[in-house]
């Protein structure tokens, strides 16, 4: 176990929306314990406040968003897995536009803004939800599901008919430092013969070559060319990380995803918050690694009022 975290100082960054193309300031302030991490939308009248869970959900089309009476912030995982690969548990998250900035499409330059900012302690510990039985979702083949295990991990199959990518599968085992180098520095990606298509339907306005990994028949556009040669399903981790988020705890369990994308992974943490009878609320050190002392959670609770395979743009 260990205590839930916080930032110690408010901290800005300027970009723009990815899809959107709006320019956008997103700024990052503490909050008090059992917070949980909450959007706040400015510039539309009276400020609203959005909390991370998956109750607030909305349908999008390549990014994850959410919403409260009609006013929604999208493009949200990102930041979010930032803020839970470096364990900050309770953080405002506010913004004066629909979509928080792309920055270089991955979420580095939010953990360098986390870092800025400094990760404080707070006097009460954080509670993990333990998955007991496997849960799984699927759609055409595509799947993810969570299975039982004594940590926390993640491995993910993608597969795209192309020559740099093909059949990529990374296996990634929870701690900050692994997220900070593993995960964090890989950028969203896309392919150019459907950058029109996109245009067409309104998303990717804000994409360039600075905030994606551009995929032409043969290789990318970027000049700088990979960071991983497996950067695309580093990607998904890390996308899978922050859609998970909205879950509202963290998770002890192995999660699989096989060519899945946001609206699997959402519906996954709708299933979980649907099956009480599959997951535990750890409170203790001892409950972690003996099961006999995990409290049992009523089949009637659910987190959700408590806490308040396409291309990855």
């Amino acid at each position: 176990m260990r205590p839930q975290h916080t930032l110690n100082r408010t901290v800005s960054c300027k970009g723009i929306g990815l899809h959107t193309g709006h320019p956008v300031t997103l700024t990052l302030r503490p909050a008090a314990p059992d917070t949980g991490l909450v959007f706040v939308r400015h510039g539309v009248g009276k400020s609203v406040s959005v909390k991370a869970s998956v109750c607030n959900l909305i349908p999008t089309e390549l990014c994850t968003a959410i919403s409260v009476n009609g006013t929604s912030i999208q493009t949200i995982e990102h930041v979010l897995s930032a803020l839970v690969g470096l364990e900050v548990d309770n953080a405002y998250v506010e913004v004066d536009a629909p979509e928080v900035p792309v920055m270089d499409g991955s979420a580095a330059p939010f953990v360098q803004l986390i870092r800025a900012a400094g990760i404080v302690p707070q006097g009460r510990q954080q509670s993990f939800l333990k998955i007991t039985k496997p849960i799984e979702v699927s759609d055409r083949g595509r799947r993810v599901r969570i299975e039982p295990a004594s940590s926390s991990r993640i491995t993910y199959t993608i597969q795209y008919n192309h020559p740099l990518i093909q059949t990529q599968t990374y296996t990634f085992d929870w701690s900050v430092s692994a997220f900070e180098q593993e995960i964090a520095m890989a950028r969203t990606f896309g392919f150019l013969q459907e950058v029109e298509m996109l245009w067409a339907k309104g998303l990717a306005k804000g994409g360039t070559l600075d905030n994606t990994v551009v995929l032409t028949e043969h290789g990318v556009m970027n000049e700088s060319g990979l960071r991983f040669q497996d950067e695309f399903v580093r990607h998904k981790v890390l996308d899978l990380i922050g859609d998970v988020a909205l879950l509202g705890l963290p998770v002890i369990g192995h999660l699989v995803a096989d060519r899945s994308g946001h609206a699997l992974h959402t519906k996954l943490v709708e299933t979980i918050l649907r099956q009480p009878e599959c997951w535990t609320l750890v409170q203790s050190v001892e409950a972690v690694t003996s099961s006999a002392q995990v409290k049992p959670v009523p089949a009637s609770y659910s987190l959700a009022p408590a806490m308040a395979a396409s291309p990855a743009f």
